[in-house]
């Protein structure tokens, strides 16, 4: 498969991407950074929040475990570049292994690589910038979580090629996006122990709900470049085995924080957290793409709630 010809002016080109309009980035930025920002997805934030969700709630867990109230708010902010820093490098890696394919998906051939905003060299380039202060952000932590976070860039590097070689690349993003579940703990404890390891599965569940919903947007672009995903897999029965993926979700959150040491107020937040999964399922519909983003969108005020539920137990 040949690559897309970039455009002469390559790094100048300034163009939204399709999915990401009246975002700070189109309006607020010096044009020259544009492209870069767009491709570390600095104009899209969810991935972000959906990255760094798994890291708080275990910050917040392990308070709660430990008696002390508050997150360790150093760490909240450690944790909060680093998940900035890494979804953009995990992006950028991403649209370097896929701008063939991105090329020939109309939601996506408008990213700064395929589109000739972006030459892959620099792209590279700025891989590496990402990837340095990403290491930067690590070396803060203890040993056992350094070499733990470390680990998980296998587990990136592997992603992007799964969707070519299985119907469940969703899986293999939950495995990298809730790493943090494990990280936040050992951060503290330098151990890991039986929470954050329910809270990690937890959290696994919910990428495989929450990534089906968003690759309903691509399913039909997929089939015909010969791409995988769980919507191509489920298809009408999708609802269904986001039932099934939600309940583990809920289950296993609300296991990891009696673990911890929740109480009544922790599963008062987690039904309302339920709440928030069961209005998705109702509202989904599968052949709407802007239903799809809005509900996929919808998963950063999920995390929210069960931040809240955790910490508010913690508290009171």
């Amino acid at each position: 498969m040949s690559e897309p010809r970039a455009p002469d002016n390559i790094d100048t080109v300034d163009a939204p991407v399709a999915d990401s309009r009246g975002n700070w980035v189109d309006s607020l930025a010096p044009a020259w950074t544009r492209p870069y920002l767009r491709l570390g997805r600095l104009d899209r934030p969810i991935g972000t929040w959906l990255l760094l969700w798994p890291c708080w709630w275990s910050l917040a867990m392990i308070a709660l475990h430990d008696g002390t109230g508050w997150p360790d708010p150093v760490l909240f902010v450690l944790f909060g570049v680093g998940a900035l820093t890494m979804r953009g490098a995990g992006c950028t890696f991403n649209d370097l292994v896929d701008r063939d394919f991105d090329a020939q998906v109309a939601r996506t051939r408008s990213r700064p690589i395929p589109s000739g905003q972006v030459s892959v060299a620099r792209a590279k380039l700025f891989l590496v910038l990402q990837c340095l202060l990403g290491l930067a952000v690590l070396l803060q932590f203890n040993l056992f979580a350094i070499v733990l976070g470390a680990a998980s860039l296998v587990i990136v590097a592997v992603y992007p090629f799964m969707k070519r070689v299985t119907y469940w690349p969703q899986l293999f993003l939950g495995l990298a996006f809730n790493w943090g579940a494990l990280l936040g703990w050992a951060a503290v404890s330098g151990s890991l122990s039986a929470a954050p390891v329910v809270l990690y599965v937890a959290g696994i569940c919910w990428t495989l709900g929450y990534d089906t919903i968003y690759a309903h947007q691509d399913k039909e672009d997929d089939a015909l470049i010969g791409l995988k995903s769980t919507a191509l897999k489920f298809g009408d029965a999708t609802p269904k085995w986001l039932s099934g993926f939600y309940t583990a979700t809920i289950a296993g959150i609300w296991i990891a924080g009696y673990l911890a040491g929740g109480g009544l107020v922790f599963s008062l937040g987690m039904l309302a957290a339920a709440g928030h999964l069961a209005w998705q399922i109702a509202k989904l519909d599968i052949d709407n793409p802007d239903r799809c983003l809005t509900l996929f969108h919808s998963n950063r005020d999920f995390g929210f709630i069960v931040l809240a539920a955790i910490v508010a137990d913690s508290l009171f």
